[in-house]
């Protein structure tokens, strides 16, 4: 009985060892606030990102969607901007993720 046990507890462990790591996108998401502003650069960016306070534009110059939520949590309803595309960010847009 506990040999059976076992036999599971290696086989799981092998089924976790060989899921797919997160990674994140190879390129860019560059940001646009004002005039008066540089750019913010995110590099190969992974995960929920919080955006500046005054963003106005997001270009999508990674491999991969980036999709932005309203909030600073990445939790709302989002849009997804495919790679090579950008948009207008709505006020008040607070993250985005890939």
């Amino acid at each position: 009985m506990k040999r059976a046990g076992i036999s599971v507890a290696v086989a799981g462990a092998l089924l976790v060892s060989l899921a797919p790591a997160a990674q994140a996108a190879a390129g860019r998401v560059v940001v646009f606030e004002t005039e008066l502003q540089k750019l913010t650069v995110y590099r190969n960016p992974s995960g929920c990102t919080k955006l500046p306070l005054a963003s106005h534009v997001l270009m999508n110059l990674t491999n991969d969607d980036v999709t932005t939520y309203a909030d600073p949590f990445c939790l709302t309803p989002g849009l997804t901007v495919a790679p090579d595309h950008g948009t207008h960010i709505a006020p008040g847009t607070g993250s985005f993720r890939v």
